[in-house]
């Protein structure tokens, strides 16, 4: 651990210090709203959110495998949160984090991390566009200031919750909320270098406190006083029945914080040109999830929006992250009381915001432009997290994605029948072959592409078709197949032994060095023999054509061969 930090810390100086203190800052300041904001949402009180960004944001920062990763809670967790605090309650969600923390840990031990660059992208881009849906119309409720509502797990029976207390609409928190979004969307465009969420939420709470005080509901109102100190560590209350109960929840949200740290980590590489450690990453973030619910609080990953933030102010190091989370304490041990104050008709726009930044509306508009099998992957992951839930939306998006890559897989193997074309040097060419040209006794095709379980039955069922009138020769161009799996192999043993029980010749031509090993560890190579294995085509035809019957070429008009002239006038003695 020592060597790594070394290395994350190399040529550090007290000008990076400084660098790293002002974007730490800032980015803590940033965090805070956004902490209680995703809270609040995820159905917990709002000081969970800050201790996990104090907690987690230090942890990650310090074990992580990005020099600029910024941790804690974030938006892509909502509806996850939501649906365990709902269905297990909040104490079960201190152990699925610390469960999913355990996942995480060991993915990053075992290597996993490269693995989720194989998510495709149509996936991720439908349901982050999902869950930006399912966070934006859970504010509405906050926005007009409905009252009396019941959360649910369901995004239809959210909605019918709020369509029935529409009548409940509250003008002031309306007034605050507005006034609150407005100045989310200016401050960046007259004080660029102000977090534009926390000039919002600041001067929506002072109008409200002056103008409309005991009109709107506030944090203190709903939620009760947020204490100014850190939680006492405590252990959550395990049993067998829970962790069992706990896998499933636990699994998406490791599997959740290890697609969203690393997105983030990608983000920021291509930010700074740099490289992250995506396993150490994992293990990070397997630390942090850990060790903040001991501390009561939620699960943590990377932020893309804050990492970018810690960014773009210069961050230098990890040193970043970890003032920005001791900023975060300090800011809760002197200012926490002042929070009560704050509207929920003012955190509302900030998460309207995040929804909306994060929806991927750009590229999920590209992709439905494709109108390809991508866009329907995108289209039924997006509605299935909108109406059912994460879990079932990437498992049927992944295995459409598949379904996909193996018909496209499946498409893009060609098996065609060739001769030598004597037009153009004897390359042999699929269009020469015709009725009028084609030799009755050799038979060759080009195989293109890998002959895997998607493929590799029109592979058998096009050769076998084709050697009907049994030609005594068969060669098999095999140049461009990149790989073949164990269907793919046991379809090629299928034609190698049908073919020889005819009493036919198998030729095999140009197989690439890793396909000839396979072929030779599963038994192939023997049974097709390796004097019938060559390098070049144009040695295995020679070959073929010294095979061949010759009193059979006797007046054969075909002339596939430029051989075929002499012998079809050679009578054999």
């Amino acid at each position: 651990m020592g060597k790594i930090w070394r290395g994350r810390f190399e040529g550090y100086s007290l000008n990076s210090f400084k660098k790293d203190l002002v974007s730490g800052t800032i980015v803590g300041i940033v965090a805070i709203p956004l902490a209680m904001s995703f809270a609040i949402a995820s159905g917990v009180k709002p000081e969970y959110g800050i201790y996990t960004a104090i907690i987690a944001g230090i942890l990650i920062s310090l074990f992580g495998g990005s020099k600029y990763q910024i941790g804690g809670p974030t938006g892509a967790f909502v509806p996850i949160l939501l649906g365990v605090v709902l269905v297990y309650g909040y104490e079960d969600l201190l152990l699925a984090g610390l469960m999913a923390g355990i996942m995480l840990v060991l993915m990053g031990v075992l290597r996993l991390g490269v693995l989720i660059q194989y998510i495709p992208r149509p996936v991720t881009i439908g349901f982050t566009a999902g869950i930006a849906v399912i966070i934006f119309t859970g504010q509405i409720a906050n926005f007009l200031g409905l009252q009396g509502l019941e959360q649910h797990e369901r995004f239809i029976d959210n909605m019918r919750e709020i369509a029935s207390h529409l009548n409940t609409m509250n003008v002031y928190s309306i007034f605050i909320a507005i006034l609150c979004l407005a100045i989310i969307l200016i401050t960046p465009k007259v004080l660029p270098k102000v977090p534009g969420p926390l000039m919002g939420i600041v001067i929506s709470s002072v109008v409200a406190a002056i103008f409309f005080n005991g009109q709107v509901a506030t944090i203190g109102s709903t939620y009760g006083a947020i204490p100014n100190t850190l939680p006492q560590l405590k252990l959550p209350e395990i049993s067998l029945e829970r962790l069992v109960s706990l896998l499933g929840p636990a699994f998406v949200i490791a599997m959740l914080g290890a697609i969203e740290s690393l997105l983030s980590a990608v983000v920021a590489d291509g930010m700074t040109n740099s490289k992250h450690n995506s396993n150490r990453e994992l293990i990070g973030q397997g630390i942090a999830n850990m060790v903040t619910p001991l501390f009561g609080g939620i699960p943590a990953t990377g932020a893309i929006a804050r990492t970018a933030t810690n960014i773009k102010f210069g961050a230098t190091s990890p040193m970043s992250g970890v003032i920005h989370g001791l900023f975060v304490l300090i800011i809760l041990l002197l200012f926490a009381p002042l929070a009560v104050h704050i509207p929920l008709a003012s955190l509302a726009p900030v998460l309207m915001v995040v929804a909306w930044n994060m929806s991927e509306r750009k590229h999920f508009a590209h992709v439905l432009k494709l109108k390809s099998g991508d866009s329907l992957v995108l289209i039924i992951t997006f509605l299935l997290t909108v109406f059912t839930s994460l879990t079932i939306a990437v498992f049927v998006g992944l295995l459409l994605a598949i379904l996909l890559f193996v018909k496209r897989m499946s498409d893009m193997l060609i098996v065609s029948k060739v001769l030598p074309d004597h037009k153009n040097n004897g390359k042999v060419q699929s269009h020469v072959v015709s009725e009028s040209r084609d030799c009755p006794q050799i038979s060759i095709y080009t195989i293109e592409g890998p002959l895997f379980f998607g493929a590799a039955q029109t592979f058998e069922e096009r050769i076998l078709k084709s050697l009907h009138y049994k030609p005594q020769i068969l060669v098999l161009r095999m140049g461009k197949v990149p790989f073949i799996d164990a269907t793919g192999e046991a379809y090629l043993r299928n034609i190698v032994r049908n073919f020889k029980s005819q009493g036919g010749r198998l030729l095999v031509t140009g197989v690439q060095p890793s396909l000839k090993t396979l072929l030779n560890k599963s038994g192939l190579t023997n049974e097709i023999g390796e004097h019938n294995f060559f390098e070049h085509t144009g040695d295995a035809i020679n070959c073929a054509l010294g095979c061949v019957n010759r009193n059979s070429c006797i007046g054969c008009k075909h002339y596939a061969f430029r051989e075929c002239e002499e012998l079809s006038t050679t009578k054999i003695s």
